[in-house]
């Protein structure tokens, strides 16, 4: 690992170490959301907004502009705080999560936020979104990469089979999806409730690249999404995370993937996150 690395990758860890934090406040204060799932996927979208995507936060319809898709759109809140820390809407907005007639709705909505490209709500669409997104970027003949973060739970489901064998079939390299593979969803452990393994042999099988790396490793995460733009096939990256990520009492428990945390629990969840902060911000 390079000095210059190093310091790209502390950056990095400085600023999903915020947006959990700003998670977890949010949640509290609408005393709703999910926050294992989006305390985990921190990392992801840090990952994307502050190394990987082709964007412009003061320029959100830019043409040429790479698409991101939130297929588990539950996990919202942490793509509300990346969204607001990347400069698309003021911080101050994030106080309004799931407050009547606030733009942060419980799943994102297009045309309320800059940023956001898609409605959400039903899990297991994202691909096949992110399908039509790829065909019309090749047919419009942009440089457009369209990247969408999907839950394992999702996988359970048969549009997202049928996605990724339409998105191998017509060779969209310039899709990639990203699996949130945290083992668990709502009522449990995914292999116990309906087994999706083995998931990169299902995946490649449909004409896919594969990668399956650390998805809290920030060198793994950008090397394997920055380099899913120059593959001859399109792109799964499997994640492996702990969902509840920083928060001992919330990591890798599905009792915390849709219950708001008290303010006692909030207060010791931004204690834990507090001794991750880099020195300078002590």
């Amino acid at each position: 690992m390079t000095g210059n690395s190093t310091k790209k990758e502390l950056a990095l860890q400085d600023k999903a170490n915020k947006i959990r934090r700003q998670v977890i406040e949010m949640i509290a204060q609408a005393g709703t959301g999910h926050p294992g799932g989006s305390l985990g996927q921190a990392d992801i979208l840090t990952a994307l907004y502050f190394d990987v995507l082709n964007h412009r936060p003061r320029q959100p319809d830019w043409a040429e502009r790479d698409r991101f898709i939130l297929s588990s759109g539950h996990t919202c809140p942490a793509w509300y705080a990346t969204l607001a820390e990347a400069g698309y809407f003021d911080v101050s907005d994030l106080k309004t999560l799931r407050q009547f007639g606030s733009r942060l709705q419980g799943h994102p909505h297009p045309h309320l936020l800059p940023g956001v490209e898609h409605v959400s709500g039903l899990l297991g669409q994202g691909i096949s979104l992110g399908c039509g997104l790829a065909e019309a970027s090749k047919l419009d003949k942009n440089s457009s990469q369209i990247f969408v973060l999907t839950s394992d739970g999702e996988h359970q489901e048969g549009q997202t089979w049928e996605a990724y064998r339409y998105g191998g079939a017509r060779n969209l390299t310039n899709l990639t999806i990203i699996v949130d593979r945290n083992n668990i969803q709502i009522d449990g452990k995914t292999q116990e409730i309906a087994p999706i393994e083995p998931l990169a042999e299902k995946i490649t099988s449909f004409n896919w690249q594969v990668l399956e790396i650390d998805g809290h490793d920030f060198g793994e995460l950008t090397w394997a999404l920055n380099g899913a733009r120059t593959c001859h096939k399109p792109t799964a990256v499997i994640c492996q995370t702990t969902a509840g990520k920083g928060v001992s009492f919330m990591e890798n428990s599905p009792n915390w993937h849709g219950r708001a945390p008290s303010k006692a629990e909030a207060k010791k969840a931004l204690q834990e996150l507090d001794k991750t902060k880099p020195i300078h911000e002590k």
